[in-house]
């Protein structure tokens, strides 16, 4: 059987293992030039990586396989994910790498790719990638050069996203707290506020290799709301590993996560006239309370599979103009063709800016349902459906929730080795209790 090469978001796994070894990344980086399709060679490549202690050398090992194959490489150093994005479409890079594994610990890594338009690698470049680098009809060259490094091109990206909030005065006096996850938003993250005229207090920005996300960013708001709160900050916000998505934090320290952010946004977009189609596309896991909000605004919701990369592919093929994640993936494709942290940031300070209120107030409209997920370590994924005593629990759950607004999600990881179960409704003891139920199951017989 064929090892799968990519998951949910890129290419993902623990760095030095297959597929993030030397002589695979290598070889990676080579198939990324072969075209399978006659007048598609890849010329041009840049490259960004996040800080973890791996990130280095499997861009050195990816940029010579692609220099061996004839390719100009183009190292833009330590970047978040979206600049990789915007400077391969901005700056006519025929591809573009991401050298990540996001919000995952230091000692995972991954390789997201990016078309000449800045989009994400579809199912199919996925699936023809894959052919390629199966393909034992020719060998990974040797001998690449490796890549130019050129981060001043950062420069580029700063100008654009700054010109998201022309007017920051209009905010009046910002204080403002920023945790960067010992991450790649540690590079541009404090020009950018100092540039705006913020005062910031930033958090998470002396990255060693190792404490990429350890105890800190957007999968640890916590630490985030204590210092919003010690500091008396107006808002705070929390980006991955490499600076993709966004976690906020109120004036009060309440979390608000990506859902309440779509939220308020789209009232936003809609207001200015600017909600192309007057819908809003979200995944399977957002909240039901998302859904019942956006209809009071008159505003649909549609949903899609869990992954960024499906939320810009119904974007594209709806052309709407706002979508995202519950976990702070958030796209605005009129500004650019991924999730950005940072992009998100500036479109939540334009929406305070234009009501003249605080995060808080705009995301306390949005009732949200209770909810909780629990996370179950598997040993390998196997189709539910032939796990009889956890379908039977699946389908006992799902039993209970008929008549009541609430839902179950249950699926595995594309990046991690665990089975989600995900849970909402009405009352959150039920919820806790239910998803349990289905954990201790699973664990049982697939932990």
């Amino acid at each position: 059987m064929t090892k799968r090469l990519f998951g949910t978001d890129g290419i993902r796994g623990a760095a030095g293992v297959w597929p993030l070894d030397v002589s695979t990344v290598t070889r990676i980086g080579a198939a990324l030039v072969r075209s399978p399709e006659p007048g598609h060679r890849i010329r041009s490549v840049v490259v960004g990586r996040d800080t973890r202690e791996s990130s280095e050398w499997i861009e050195h090992a990816l940029a010579a396989g692609a220099a061996a194959e004839g390719a100009q490489v183009t190292s833009i150093g330590v970047a978040p994910t979206p600049v990789v994005a915007f400077l391969t479409a901005s700056d006519g890079f025929d591809a573009g790498v991401a050298i990540s594994a996001s919000h995952n610990a230091f000692e995972d890594n991954g390789i997201k790719l990016f078309c000449t338009d800045g989009l994400k690698l579809d199912e199919r470049g996925e699936a023809a990638l894959t052919e390629v680098v199966f393909d034992t009809a020719w060998t990974t060259p040797t001998g690449g050069s490796g890549a130019d490094v050129a981060p001043e091109l950062l420069d580029g990206y700063l100008q654009y996203v700054r010109s998201i909030l022309p007017e920051p005065t209009a905010l009046g006096p910002m204080r403002l707290a920023v945790d960067c996850a010992n991450g790649a938003t540690a590079v541009v993250a404090p020009r950018l506020f100092d540039d705006l005229g913020f005062e910031t207090i930033m958090t998470g920005c002396k990255p060693d290799g190792r404490n990429i996300n350890d105890g800190c960013g957007s999968t640890h708001p916590e630490r985030l709301a204590q210092l919003v709160d010690r500091r008396e900050c107006r808002m705070g916000v929390a980006f991955d590993g490499d600076g993709d998505r966004a976690i906020f934090v109120d004036g009060h320290g309440r979390v608000v996560d990506g859902d309440q952010v779509l939220f308020v946004c789209a009232k936003h977009l809609q207001r200015g006239g600017r909600l192309r189609g007057g819908a809003v596309v979200a995944t399977d896991m957002s909240n039901i309370g998302l859904k019942m909000g956006l209809q009071k605004l008159g505003i649909e919701l549609i949903r899609c599979a869990v992954g960024d990369k499906y939320v810009m592919e119904t974007l594209a093929d709806r052309q709407l103009a706002l979508g995202g994640e519950q976990s702070g993936h958030v796209i605005f494709p009129d500004v650019l063709t991924t999730g950005d942290g940072l992009v998100t940031t500036l479109m939540v300070l334009q929406a305070m800016a234009a009501t003249g209120r605080e995060l808080g107030d705009l995301a306390g409209e949005l009732t949200m349902y209770p909810q909780v997920t629990v996370n179950v370590p598997v040993r390998k994924t196997t189709s539910l459906e032939n796990v009889p005593d956890v379908s039977a629990v699946i389908a006992e759950v799902e039993r209970r929730l008929v008549g009541q607004e609430g839902q179950l999600l249950v699926r595995y990881s594309g990046t991690e080795p665990l089975l989600r179960i995900t849970l909402q409704g009405s009352d959150q003891g039920d919820i806790e209790r239910w998803a349990e139920e289905i954990a201790e199951v699973v664990r049982r017989r697939l932990g």
